[in-house]
């Protein structure tokens, strides 16, 4: 016998049905119909300090897991303070499902608590879509849609709004969840597509981004005897394959290498600004795009042949395909070691002292860490230099650009991944914008290791500005003790001032009983 519940309730039972076992909010009395049936539900609900950092660990807990982040808000500011966590999610292609109230009625009463203009068109501004239920069956619909939706397209956050009203109503239970097939394409045409190009290649590419999630891209490289690059999205991808050029699409010379292509095959990737920082790739042959989005085929790449595909799809396709196939390959594993080591030294020039410090960070940290890192330089070296060991693994703000992502994304990552290391790397201003979450990390007991790398000023716009021959303005902001600061949380807090201090601090930290900051500084020594 289906069971009536005010609606609020019904919505957390049928996200439990629906797979959802964590959601992240903050509770008002907008929304508190919403935590009626969380507990009874069975779900574990995470008390963030602020709607930002609720988005921000909704975030993270999606790329941990691939399932949905979900996070529940108050009309309101609730609202438009997780939106930029949703345009975050928006640019980096991650499922989170916002679920909000909203007043009842906005046009013909004013002055109502936590009113806006138009509440759904704002949240609509940064993701796929914000929608209203107005009643049980549409909240339903919508929450399926939503669901579906992540599976069955490119993944990006979705909004859904609902009136107190009608959450605070009575409504009959949800249907149960259908029992259909994981959505799948098939994509052997386009598989054959790709080989009659590689058929005759003598220097053939892949480009591989973050939509690529199968282990099959190394198998298929091989047998295609074609060279890599990856995203920084994808790193960890081709461990292991001799001609990876690894993550350095954003080298301006890396150009140079893309034009002895004779044919590029860029999969599961929007080829952006953020992944190049030039408006053109810089290939000479053929170039075929696949990607399941078709906004990001029609860009100005100039690519010969678009293909609206799964990525793993036609990965899959192409291993059988390529059976049997001897490739005419002309790349050399040793030019291309030569290579990548060049292009190591160059990060080194721009950045110095910072690339000592990744590599003794790399070296410290157990096998299967998950990194969420934020706008700092160190993170911008470290994206680089260090050559992850496996996929999925390293989570940054990459379109949005957002400051404070890695401290709630991690508590996020570390909530997905309980008994498994996680781990923030944040500089010193970024930390300033998410810092209330250290709380939640306290609460929680997670042994999350925090790097704070604290060079005194916005180093990466102060360089900016002296490029462009702009006298340093407005980069440099009086910091707190961030030891202390974090003691006060109840955190543990560390300042190594070596190297090799540092890679003991970040072991213990792996084995506490709570998170760690560990504040770093450019000061820190080279080890003898």
């Amino acid at each position: 016998m289906s069971q009536t519940r005010p609606l609020g309730a019904q919505i957390s039972h049928m996200l439990k049905d629906r797979g959802v076992d964590v959601i992240f909010g903050i509770p008002g009395v907008h929304n508190q119909e919403m935590y009626r049936g969380i507990e009874e539900a069975g779900i574990t609900h995470v008390l963030a300090r602020h709607e930002q950092g609720a988005g921000f660990m909704a975030d993270g807990y999606a790329r941990a897991t691939g399932k949905p982040g979900v996070a529940y808000v108050i009309t309101g500011p609730g609202l438009c303070n997780i939106m930029t966590p949703m345009g975050q999610a928006y640019s980096d292609s991650v499922p989170m499902l916002v679920i909000s109230s909203c007043l009842d009625e906005t046009a013909a009463t004013k002055g109502q608590l936590h009113q806006m203009k138009d509440q759904r068109a704002a949240a609509e501004t940064v993701c796929d879509w914000s929608e209203e239920a107005r009643t049980a069956e549409a909240a339903y619909a919508l929450i399926d849609r939503a669901l579906m939706e992540f599976e069955a397209k490119r993944p990006r956050p979705k909004h859904i709004q609902v009136p107190i009203g009608v959450l605070q109503a009575a409504a009959p239970e949800y249907a149960s969840e259908a029992e259909t097939e994981p959505y799948r394409t098939e994509d052997d045409a386009a598989a054959e597509v790709v080989m009659v190009h590689l058929q005759d290649a003598q220097s053939p590419l892949f480009v591989f981004g973050g939509g690529v999630q199968t282990g099959l891209a190394p198998a298929v490289a091989e047998a295609a005897g074609a060279a890599t690059f990856t995203t920084f999205a994808a790193r960890g991808l081709m461990v292991g394959h001799p001609l990876n050029f690894g993550a350095s699409l954003a080298r301006p010379s890396s150009a140079e290498v893309l034009a002895q292509a004779d044919v590029v095959i860029a999969i599961g990737t929007e080829l952006a600004e953020v992944d190049l920082w030039r408006k053109n790739l810089g290939h000479n042959g053929t170039l075929i795009r696949i990607d399941i989005d078709p906004v990001v085929l029609s860009d100005n790449q100039r690519a010969d042949i678009c293909i609206q595909a799964r990525a793993d799809d036609v990965l899959t396709s192409l291993v059988d395909m390529l059976e049997g196939h001897t490739p005419k390959t002309r790349w050399n594993a040793k030019d291309i070691a030569a290579q990548r080591a060049y292009w190591r030294a160059e990060v080194d020039a721009e950045r110095p002292g910072l690339v000592p410090v990744c590599d003794a960070l790399r070296d410290a940290v157990p096998t299967d860490t998950m990194i969420y890192s934020d706008m700092t330089q160190l993170a911008y070296t470290a994206k680089e230099v260090w050559d992850m060991d496996r996929p999925g693994h390293w989570h940054h703000p990459t379109g949005f650009g957002t400051l404070g992502y890695a401290t709630p994304a991690a508590i996020g990552g570390a909530v997905a991944r309980k008994g498994k290391p996680t781990m923030a790397i944040i500089g010193d201003y970024g930390f300033h914008y998410t810092m209330q979450e250290l709380g939640v990390a306290v609460e929680l007991g997670l042994p999350l290791p925090i790097i704070l790398w604290d060079n005194g000023k916005l180093g990466e716009i102060e360089d900016s500005m002296v490029r462009a021959q702009i006298a340093p303005n407005a980069v440099i902001a009086h910091n707190p003790d961030f030891c202390k600061l974090a003691e006060a949380f109840g955190a543990y807090a560390a300042a190594p001032k070596s190297l090799i201090e540092m890679q003991e601090t970040v072991r213990a930290a792996f084995n506490a009983d709570g998170p760690t900051l560990i504040y770093l500084t450019p000061d820190i020594s080279t080890p003898d």
